[in-house]
């Protein structure tokens, strides 16, 4: 019995090992493709840019080579992308202007909402609460069009403010904060409030600590979702001198493509480096906000 287990967790092991390896796999051939020359990387996947960028149907005769490791270690891209090509280094900082400030209003949005959710009960409350699940549920294109014409209307089209404002206000944080403040025990706030403690008092000092990983979770998922964002400023945002550099990597030619590697490679760097700072955090915030009934 005791060899039965061993033997199917090894088997679930080695499977789970394999499916890691292939999920990495892109990431890594990115990586290691951004250090290559322009001229490896033609001799390796010419073929494929070539057909692509062409509207005529031809068959591919040569077979691409996938290389992980350079013949001549380059940093020829990089030098393009950070001191040649200042649109790179333009379009990466608009999306740091775009997300960040989303990041922050949404975990300011959905601390006072989730703590409005948690203290006050009643038939209105269960109302707005769901309509804020049915709105989590929709796909973002779904509302695209109504934030298009919202945003016309109020006169924000083609500004930051018309990526910033619907995405302070998404329905996902203040559902998943909702469902994490929630666990704190009453008697907590019940102490606190004999001890003289006021609603602000108890919001800030009783309620934000202890949703600290909850924040942390938050704050990675919003972060990487709208990181990667493509539809909204492309229809909200047509300037192309405010686009994110997520629209500008999609826009990238053939020509391009060494230089679209090591783009991509400082585009995942901030989201990389969030991730490993709150990993724990994230686990334990979606972990906990999952086991608690609203």
């Amino acid at each position: 019995m005791k060899k039965k287990r061993y033997f199917s967790r090894g088997v679930l092991t080695l499977i789970a090992f394999t499916f890691a390896i292939l999920f990495l796999l892109p990431t890594v051939l990115t990586i290691t493709n951004s250090f290559m020359t322009q001229s490896e990387i033609t001799a390796n996947y010419g073929q494929i840019f070539q057909n692509a960028a062409s509207d005529a149907k031809s068959f591919i005769s040569k077979t691409i080579n996938l290389k992980f490791i350079p013949d001549k270690v380059s940093f020829s891209q990089y030098f393009t992308v950070l001191l040649k090509s200042p649109d790179y280094l333009l379009k990466f900082w608009n999306s740091v202007i775009l997300v960040v400030p989303i990041v922050l209003a949404q975990l300011m949005v959905a601390s006072i909402a989730a703590y409005g959710f948690t203290r006050w009960r009643g038939r209105v409350r269960d109302g707005i609460f769901f309509a804020y699940v049915i709105l989590m549920l929709m796909p973002y294109q779904v509302t695209l069009v109504p934030n298009y014409l919202v945003s016309d209307w109020l006169g924000i089209l083609n500004t930051r403010w018309a990526i910033i404002l619907p995405g302070a206000f998404a329905p996902f944080s203040v559902f998943l904060l909702t469902k994490f403040m929630r666990r704190i025990p009453k008697s907590l706030i019940e102490s606190a409030k004999l001890d003289g403690a006021g609603e602000w008092q108890i919001f800030w000092y009783i309620c934000l600590p202890q949703c600290r990983s909850a924040l942390y979770s938050i704050a990675i998922l919003v972060f990487i979702d709208y990181w990667n964002m493509v539809e909204q400023p492309l229809i909200l945002l047509p300037n192309a001198d405010m686009q994110p550099l997520s629209v500008y990597l999609s826009k990238i030619n053939a020509g391009e493509i060494g230089v679209a590697f090591a783009v991509a490679v400082i585009y995942m760097i901030p989201g990389l480096l969030l991730f490993l700072h709150g990993e724990a955090y994230l686990v334990e915030g979606i972990a906990y906000s999952g086991s608690v009934k609203g």
